[in-house]
């Protein structure tokens, strides 16, 4: 039995779940139905966002599990918590030695809800790739008749991706999901992670090894998530690396990326095109230059958008309170 959930096998009694966020009617129905026999706790002032640090509730330090994006300092405050579901993918403000430490000591276990984005950002990020490939944006704005020199450059201008390079880095439940969806394309398709664990389904390249990624692969898929090792890992210095003329997408979060070096690779010529659902800010103030940028291509953090977005996260929450009682490993476990 995984530490953390070890005596845990036959609890019965009620506990107490505090969660911290805005449920819409239909998701809080299911999460009251999925939770009876025991007590939901919601703060007076919930979290705006999955990015928004939530004010400290009172009931907090009453819970026995918290759903969503507790604050750190409460947690480490907290002397009932026995598990945190964080609420998104990204687990950028516990990732760090201290608050592992923490848990670790306390075995407090830790899951996130990477299985409920998967297939959407795989998706948001497959779209991409295919909309570079066929010059979409181009295609989409652009009014000619057959045979006119603009509607042979728009021929000439898009590929198949067959036979191209893409490296993904960040390779967790996105990048597994997003190799999966390339296989048809005839792609050659490698991934980066910080720690490989020897079951990926597609060829890791090592650290040593990344320098002559970055140069060979005409696609760079940036699903890294924010830590102390990855915040900046596209500087100035890295993008020089890449494949001249490459396109750089990112899914991951914005503050990987030094934005600066990212739009002096554009205008160079090193980068032929950037494609971005994250930015640093969010959102990008209205006179920021990659706005301005003809080949730069931002939405505004919907990859993991999906119908019934809340629902189904309810539900993956659901579906572990249902084996965290029953002393099983929980699906999406981090810590």
């Amino acid at each position: 039995m995984p530490a953390g959930i070890r005596g845990l096998k036959m609890l019965e009694f009620s506990m107490k779940i505090f969660v911290d966020m805005t449920l819409p009617p239909g998701a809080l129905a299911l999460l009251q139905m999925g939770t009876v026999g025991h007590e939901l706790l919601f703060p007076l002032s919930p979290a705006t966002s999955v990015l928004a640090k939530a004010e400290t509730d009172p009931q907090f330090f009453a819970a026995d599990i918290a759903f969503g994006q507790p604050d750190p300092a409460a947690i480490e405050k907290s002397t009932h918590l026995k598990w945190i579901h964080v609420s998104s993918s990204g687990i950028a403000r516990y990732d760090n030695p201290r608050f592992r430490a923490l848990v670790g000591g306390r075995k407090i276990v830790v899951s996130n809800s990477a299985a409920v984005f998967a297939e959407a950002c795989a998706m948001h990020a497959l779209s991409f790739l295919v909309a570079q490939a066929r010059n979409l944006p181009l295609a989409l704005k652009t009014r000619t008749a057959n045979g006119t020199p603009a509607w042979s450059d728009l021929r000439r201008g898009s590929t198949t991706l067959r036979g191209e390079t893409v490296l993904i880095l960040g390779y967790g439940a996105i990048g597994q999901r997003l190799a999966e969806l390339l296989q048809p394309f005839g792609m050659t398709v490698i991934g980066f992670r910080r720690k490989p664990r020897g079951d990926e389904s597609i060829p890791m390249v090592a650290e040593n090894e990344l320098t002559a990624a970055l140069g060979r692969a005409q696609h760079i898929v940036n699903i890294l998530p924010e830590s102390e090792q990855t915040r900046g890992f596209f500087d100035a210095q890295r993008l020089a690396l890449l494949h001249a003329g490459a396109v750089f997408y990112n899914i991951g979060r914005g503050v990987t990326v030094d934005q600066t070096a990212l739009l002096e690779a554009m205008r160079s010529g090193q980068l032929k095109a950037a494609w971005l659902d994250v930015t640093d800010p969010e959102p990008l103030p209205e006179d920021h230059p990659l706005w301005r940028e003809p080949n730069c291509f931002i939405t505004p953090h919907i990859a993991g958008g999906q119908g019934a977005e809340f629902e189904v996260l309810v539900r993956h929450f659901l579906e572990n309170l249902n084996r965290f009682v029953r002393g099983k490993p929980l699906a999406d476990r981090v810590m």
